[in-house]
């Protein structure tokens, strides 16, 4: 026999010996949920083979489903709670009313035969003594509800509206009828439902071109009911145009036209006066916009600031404003904010041609020109919803090849012209006439500048809100301060 001993490991095999990861004698296992003696019996049989992978795919999937708190452990549907909140959210609205009548057809039912019953089960003297309580639109209203009802109060609700102390109530109760004629537009010299000659293509243009909605027979007569409003020289915004844009906001697209329709840019012929019109529906009334503006000359004399500000057509302002600018401080205001525009820049050449004194100032003009505490703040009509906006801006005039940026006086309106329902209504009638109209109580603090403004993003520079008459006189045109 060899007696050579065992060769010793070396010192690498040693330490890859120690190193090496030793298995664990627990291991991790996954319980089991086939039942082992059942499987070893029916080892062979196919259907047992696809039973027990059925089972052990099901419960695996209800152990997955264990940690998902929206499956319910009992039938394994899934819980989503999304569909139940959206339900919450139609219970209760127009939504429910095909549902409604499949429940109840009686409720919405389209001969209303059984509300004709009733109606006609109560006596004549009692519906007479029921249109006692009512204006002569309320009971006509109420005649035209169901021939039931017509044949009980009969047609001399109707006959009495043609009455001329009755011409109130007879346009109140046409008014209510807008929603069931998208095809017709109400005329308030007539008081009549005439057919719309350009739907869906009636366009604002100027005064002088004849642009009709409808054929109206008493058309040229003249009328006491405000129908136009004044913007700007040449330009009018009459009421028809407030009636289509208030009816698409309020019934559809079909009994209209949309508010960016009526937005205009224009220029006045006599004058270097260019304007922008821009209207917003908000709160179920119609907002208007005009920006006018136009440059100016420093130092002008006040000859020269008539000429500039006021129409020889008329003596209107070139700008937008509304019936009451003769009363308060609306004209001193834009002479004061033109007495601000500061003199060219010369050039110390150009200043030795008038004398041998030299002023550093009028070499260097700054361009941003700053108002004064009176012609600064906006100002806001006390007897209409209306409010003033007076600046000096620096623009470009690409007319002019020489000078190409001048000082120019820009004249911001903004009007509330109420929801279009009819002229005599309260913003309409008091932008065009004298009423007992409250701004500062209607409206409130916030503006209607900022309410405009706020829904394109613009902000406005913050400026304090005045009165534009303080002294609150009414002279009108027989004052000699707004000229």
């Amino acid at each position: 026999m060899d007696d050579t001993p065992p060769r010793k490991p070396s010192l690498g095999s040693r330490l890859a010996t120690a190193l090496r990861p030793k298995q664990s004698g627990r291991r991790l296992m996954k319980k089991s949920t086939v039942n082992l003696r059942e499987a070893a019996v029916s080892k062979d049989s196919p259907l047992k083979k696809d039973s027990l992978s059925t089972s052990s795919t099901r419960t695996n999937n209800q152990a997955q489903n264990e940690f998902s708190p929206n499956v319910d452990i009992q039938t394994g549907e899934r819980q989503d709670y999304t569909a139940l909140i959206h339900g919450l959210g139609h219970q209760g609205s127009f939504d429910s009313l095909k549902s409604v009548s499949r429940l109840d057809p009686q409720r919405l039912d389209p001969d209303k035969r059984a509300g004709d019953r009733r109606v006609a089960s109560l006596s004549e003297v009692l519906w007479h003594r029921i249109c006692r309580h009512l204006s002569p639109s309320g009971v006509a209203s109420l005649a035209f509800a169901s021939k039931t009802l017509l044949y009980r109060l009969g047609p001399e609700a109707w006959i009495a509206l043609n009455h001329p102390e009755n011409e109130q109530f007879k346009t109140e109760f046409l008014v209510s009828l807008d929603s069931q004629l998208p095809d017709h537009l109400l005329c308030f010299r007539c008081i009549t439902y005439h057919r719309r000659v350009q739907k869906g293509q009636e366009r604002l243009r100027a005064t002088a071109t004849m642009n009709p909605l409808f054929i109206c027979p008493w058309a040229s007569e003249p009328t006491q009911t405000p129908l136009r409003m004044r913007l700007t020289p040449g330009h009018t915004l009459p009421f028809t145009f407030v009636q289509l844009v208030m009816r698409a906001h309020r019934y559809g697209p079909e009994y209209g036209i949309p508010p960016e329709s009526l937005s205009r840019r224009w220029r006045t012929r006599e004058s270097e006066w260019s304007h922008q019109s821009r209207y917003y529906i908000d709160k179920g009334h119609l907002l208007l916009r005009i920006v006018s503006k136009s440059f100016a000359e420093p130092c002008l004399p006040p000859s020269g600031l008539r000429h500039l500000l006021y129409s020889r057509e008329d003596y209107f302002p070139y700008f937008s404003a509304c019936a009451h600018w003769r009363d308060g401080e609306l004209m001193n205001n834009c002479k004061c904010a033109l007495g601000h525009i500061p003199k060219p820049k010369e050039t110390i050449a150009q200043q030795l041609r008038t004398g041998p004194q030299i002023n550093n100032a009028i070499r260097h003009v700054n361009a941003i020109v700053s108002l004064c505490g009176k012609c600064r703040p906006m100002r806001r009509c006390p007897d209409c919803p209306t409010e003033y906006l007076i600046e000096i801006r620096f623009e470009e005039d690409k007319n002019d090849p020489v000078n190409k940026f001048k000082q120019s006086i820009v004249v911001t309106r903004w009007s509330d012209l109420g929801d279009g329902t009819t002229p005599l209504s309260g913003e309409w009638f008091a932008c065009d006439r004298e009423t007992d109209y409250d701004s500062f109580a209607t409206i409130g603090r916030r503006g209607i500048s900022g309410i405009f403004e706020a829904q394109s993003g613009v902000a406005i520079p913050g400026q304090r809100m005045l009165s534009l008459n303080p002294e609150n006189t009414k002279l009108g045109e027989k004052g000699h301060n707004w000229y």
